[in-house]
């Protein structure tokens, strides 16, 4: 009987510690628009969408499982995750809670990357992000 116990908490543990892992498994973050490889021209309407986490402002603060998007425009996403990223032109915060935004970029090949993080602007670990690729005209 103990050990019919033994493995049934065994058991739980093993499913608890897999459903906990694998939270955000798969694409918790996608880009909806512009589709990879598009030409645009004008300004530049980038949408993300999110599975698996809760977009909410920054101003509720570090909650698992929710945050804001964050739009890194020609540059590679942060080595250090456990750093706030960075507020430039390159870095573009969308604490409010939005989902899409409007940007202008000059004529060209963009790579635009969107990196999930918590209310304090700290990115999840591993990294919550999408890319894609465009040309404007």
């Amino acid at each position: 009987m103990k050990s019919i116990y033994s493995k049934l908490i065994m058991l739980f543990v093993f499913l608890f510690i897999t459903g906990a892992t694998n939270t955000f498994a798969g694409n918790a973050v996608t880009i909806t628009d512009p589709p990879n490889g598009a030409m645009v021209s004008g300004l530049v309407k980038v949408c993300m969408a999110t599975e698996g986490v809760e977009v909410e402002p920054a101003k509720k603060g570090v909650n698992e499982g929710k945050g804001h998007h964050h739009i890194i425009i020609d540059v590679d996403l942060p080595k250090d995750l456990s750093k706030p990223i960075g507020k430039d032109a390159n870095h573009i915060h969308m604490g409010d809670g939005s989902t899409c935004k409007e940007i202008k970029l000059s004529a060209g090949k963009h790579i635009i990357r969107t990196l999930f993080a918590k209310g304090n602007h700290v990115p999840y670990n591993p990294a919550l992000t999408a890319t894609v690729t465009i040309n404007v005209k």
